[in-house]
């Protein structure tokens, strides 16, 4: 299995976010310069669990045999979802080492 830059996962995370923020927060957000950490994660997390939810439809509906199920298409659905999935994970493992260390340095 191949090893995922969390950087580039990171800096991605931030183009979607800066994409899909409202006018008025992308304002704010460039008055400051720093970004929202929570926002992101969240907005993240919710992204992961659309994919979910989208695999999810899409298997059903090729399960049940609707007329316009494709098999390619559910596939890369559920590989969408599954990679996105994994991305996070690595993420979130990233995140508890930092903490980890953190917390162990001394006073």
């Amino acid at each position: 299995m191949s090893q995922i830059d969390v950087n580039s996962v990171l800096s991605q995370m931030r183009q979607l976010s800066l994409q899909t923020k409202p006018a008025e927060q992308s304002f704010t957000a460039a008055a400051t310069d720093t970004p929202d950490f929570a926002g992101l994660l969240k907005q993240s997390i919710s992204s992961v669990a659309d994919r979910q939810v989208d695999a999810g439809r899409e298997a059903a509906s090729f399960e049940r045999g609707d007329a316009g199920a494709d098999l390619g298409r559910t596939m890369v659905a559920v590989q969408k979802a599954d990679l996105s999935l994994n991305a996070l994970t690595q993420v979130r493992n990233k995140l508890v080492d930092a903490y980890n260390n953190i917390m162990n340095m001394p006073v």
